[in-house]
Order: structure tokens, then sequence, then C-alpha cells
């Protein structure tokens, strides 16, 4: 009799990621608060899962954030995320937003570079570990209306929205005070699934 042979503990793992991709998916675009593990052993796997839940949180977060009238240009104009510092991130974002919209409006992604910043954008994504660097883009990023970093301490380098990982989950802290500078009004249902609110200047 012949038999197949057993499945590698590897290709369990890959699936157990795959199905926590799809799981994350599904969830997000119900507009609930949980989020997958973010993190595995298999370390060629997990920036992939990694990218692909930061990206669809990128894209939930404009559905809970309100933008000032002057934010647009006319009713039709795209809402616009660049992304700085990660481009397997940006496109994993652009293909989550292939014909989705955002309040009747169509979502643009940007890929920018360093001197790019400055270029007028609704959500700013910038990548990286390095707050030093990460403080001096957000500083360069003056037109940018909602920042949003993933470095240890990217509320205090000026950012509104901190990636985080928690307990092997992507998370996220706020710092309001930043948002509500640019005129960003964000959605009591998004604070409610936050790491952390950051509700007063930071020191």
């Amino acid at each position: 009799m012949h038999r197949h042979p057993s499945p590698s503990p590897n290709h369990g793992l890959r699936r157990r990621l795959a199905g926590y991709a799809l799981l994350c998916a599904a969830v997000l675009c119900a507009g609930l608060g949980l989020v997958p593990p973010a993190r595995a052993d298999n370390a060629a796997s997990s920036p992939a899962l990694e990218r692909r839940v930061k990206a669809a949180f990128l894209y939930k977060f404009l559905g809970y954030a309100e933008f000032p009238p002057g934010a647009f240009a006319d009713p039709a104009s795209p809402v616009t995320i660049g992304v700085i510092g990660a481009d397997d991130l940006a496109a994993e974002l652009a293909h989550i937003v292939s014909g989705r919209t955002v309040n009747n409006r169509p979502i643009a992604v940007r890929v920018l570079r360093e001197s790019e910043l400055g270029t007028p954008v609704h959500l700013l994504f910038i990548g990286g570990a390095d707050p030093a660097r990460v403080g001096r883009l957000v500083r360069a990023a003056g037109n940018a209306l909602l920042v949003v970093t993933e470095c240890d301490g990217g509320l205090q380098q000026g950012s509104a929205i901190n990636f985080r990982i928690v307990d092997e989950r992507v998370r996220f802290d706020v710092a309001l005070d930043a948002a509500e500078r640019n005129g960003i009004k964000l959605s009591s249902r998004l604070l409610t699934v936050a790491n952390r609110v950051q509700k007063g200047a930071l020191q």
C-alpha cells in the first residue's frame, strides 16, 4: 500500500501562517479589532506576514480617520497613501486597496524617496526601526496629515500612530495630539482597539 509522505513541520507552519493571514484579512474587513500573531519561528515567513498585517491596518486606518475639508481638491480626489522605506509593504498595500474606495474616494498608493518628502499625502507610512532617521523624516514630511511609523518610540518622534509587536501580535499606539495638530479626527472605534492612546503632548 502506497503511503504519502508526512508533511514536514515547516510545511505545517507555512499553512498555519497562511491561515493567519487570511483570518487577518477577514477580521479587518469586518471592522473588528482582533489581529493574528505577526511573528513565528520561521523567519522567512514572518516578515511577509507582518507586512500583510500592517498593510491591512493602513488601509483600515483610512476608514477611521476624518480628514479636514481642505485636504481634498475636489469630491473626486483620491485618498493618497505615501510609503517611504518599505517598498514591499507598499506593493502589498497597493494590492489590498486595488478597486476599493474610502468615503466614495479612490485610494492611491505612492512609493516616495527621501527627496520627495513634503509631497502632499493624506497618510504617510515611514518604514524602518531607526528612531533618529524616522524623527528626521517625520519633521521633513510637513504636508503629511496622518503619519504612521513602526520604530521604538515612534510617537516621541512625532508620528500619530506607531506599530508595535506586543505578545507576537501587530498592535499600534496612538498620539491624539499629533493627529489633531493636522486637523485629523480619529474614530473612537479605532481608539478602543489601540494598544495605548496618548492624549497629551509627549515630553
